[in-house]
């Protein structure tokens, strides 16, 4: 009876592994990796597929928060990411893929050259333009940075994640209707607040020139030092053209990024006696913890704080 227990286990053993290797070879997937693998490039979509997904994917973030999207050098834990990846979301608008083109190079280097697996979260996003001069061409990729835009970003990662894994089609509805309400709740607010600037004060001047959607979408004019991260920043024509702007109105405040030096900023307050009122954010979330931790935290910051600095 003993020797009988024990062939008896073998076959079960054996069976077990025999299951574990035809399942494996046909495509299954292991306890360990039962959910689809999502990778998205920079921290505000990644929270957004939080938001919307929950714990039903593993998801990778390549760019850390605090560092600039525009240029970035990618890690191996990243590329391997990237590999395994079941989906790719990524800004578009050419963000990641401008300057060096760092992202494009990565995936076509992890195997997705086709583009099966690659995700543009813009998609009907109407885009705006760079405005320096011989660079009226380029997009400018800061859609995220009007609600609005926000949420059209949340329903095409939802498509997707309904396309790439349709069993949890429910879970991912009712967590984007509930995450949509709140961010419209907070742009309604926030268009109240800056209805109620005088006009004179509505001059929104940033060291990159990253808030054209914002100012559109609460009816303020955007100022700004430099138009884009990866090009030269506070050259004296820059400078000359940003006082002039701060000059001709009464706007009370300055701002600054969270991920930029703060040495030309602070030249500009010290030209201008006008302080800088607060940190705001672009692209990057805060460091987990802090307030601006979260793509909806980060633009609750920025509309209290930049409401709040115009209407001094």
């Amino acid at each position: 009876m003993k020797r009988l227990g024990i062939i008896i286990i073998a076959v079960v053993v054996i069976l077990g592994g025999v299951f574990w290797f035809v399942n494996s070879s046909q495509g299954g997937k292991t306890s360990q990796h039962d959910k689809i693998q999502v990778v998205a490039t920079n921290s505000i979509i990644g929270n957004m597929v939080e938001e919307i997904a929950g714990d039903k994917v593993t998801l990778h973030t390549i760019v850390p928060r605090g560092t600039d999207p525009h240029e970035y050098e990618p890690r191996p834990q990243d590329v391997q990411a990237t590999q395994e990846a079941d989906i790719l979301f990524h800004n578009g608008l050419n963000l990641e893929t401008g300057g060096s083109g760092w992202f494009k190079k990565m995936y076509q280097n992890a195997g997705k050259a086709d583009n099966k697996e690659v995700f543009s979260v813009s998609e009907g996003v109407q885009a705006k333009h760079l405005t320096d001069k011989g660079k009226e061409n380029e997009l400018d990729p800061h859609a995220w940075l009007d609600i609005q835009n926000g949420i059209k970003y949340v329903k095409n990662i939802e498509k997707i994640l309904i396309d790439k894994d349709p069993d949890n089609t429910k879970t991912y509805q009712q967590r984007t209707k509930a995450y949509i309400n709140k961010l419209s709740e907070l742009d309604k607010s926030a268009k109240t607040k800056f209805n109620n600037i005088p006009e004179n004060k509505k001059l929104l001047v940033t060291s990159e020139g990253a808030f054209k959607y914002f100012s559109a979408a609460y009816g303020i004019t955007p100022a700004f030092i430099w138009e884009i991260n990866t090009e030269s920043q506070g050259t004296p024509e820059q400078m000359r053209n940003v006082l002039a702007k701060i000059r001709a109105t009464k706007v009370p405040s300055l701002f600054l990024e969270s991920s930029v030096s703060p040495k030309t900023m602070e030249k500009v307050s010290k030209e201008t006696g006008l302080p800088i009122y607060s940190k705001i954010y672009t692209d990057s979330l805060a460091k987990k913890g802090q307030a601006g931790d979260t793509y909806y935290g980060m633009m609750k910051w920025n509309l209290d704080k930049i409401s709040a600095g115009l209407s001094k």
